[in-house]
């Protein structure tokens, strides 16, 4: 199948490549919920040694930076109680932390979280988290411009291979908010 979007040599329904994902990326497919069907959200594989932005595009698609987004954890602290939460944005963006999404968790002071606690706690490889199988007690995230999309380019939960995903799912996943301004330039 072609891919929607960039110039991947195959794209597959992400419903057949479940041993290509991290298991709860895997699990979130197999229990999908979301009102657009599962077999929309398409694999792509890609080379890992690729991944810098740059690099990647060349290889890619020029149109890609506009049709990406980046999934960060974040913790959010207030009373020396620490909430993770995600947040997915357009990769032309950055996260407001300091201001969107420490308001929105209502926290005292918002930061990125360490690699070792984004990695041990959503079960996927730095470079590769995606909202799709994130903790379901963790809220996500989610800038407007990310879900007015037709797709979008995230990661598959592994540094090898994305996932090509109809930006409406991402208001439909567990704990979503969709927000204006998360993202900034």
């Amino acid at each position: 199948m072609r891919a929607p979007i960039g110039d991947f040599e195959t794209a597959t329904p992400v419903t057949g490549c479940l041993a290509e994902l991290t298991e709860p990326v895997a699990e979130a497919v197999r229990n999908w919920s979301a009102g657009i069907p599962a077999d929309r959200v398409l694999y792509v594989d890609t080379n890992p040694d690729w991944a810098d932005t740059a690099v990647f595009v060349e290889h890619y698609g020029g149109d890609l930076p506009e049709r990406s987004a980046n999934c960060v954890v974040v913790a959010a602290k207030r009373a020396g109680e620490t909430t993770l939460a995600a947040c997915l944005v357009l990769s032309t963006t950055r996260v407001d932390v300091n201001g969107t999404v420490r308001r929105q968790l209502g926290a005292r002071k918002a930061s990125f979280a360490p690699m070792e606690t984004a990695t041990g706690h959503s079960g996927m490889e730095y470079g590769g988290i995606t909202p799709i199988g994130l903790p379901a007690d963790w809220p996500l995230l989610v800038d407007s411009a990310v879900v007015d999309l037709p797709y979008v380019l995230v990661g598959s939960g592994r540094r090898r291979g994305k996932l090509l995903v109809p930006g409406k799912v991402f208001a439909e996943l567990p704990g979503a908010v969709v927000l204006e301004g998360l993202g900034v330039a």
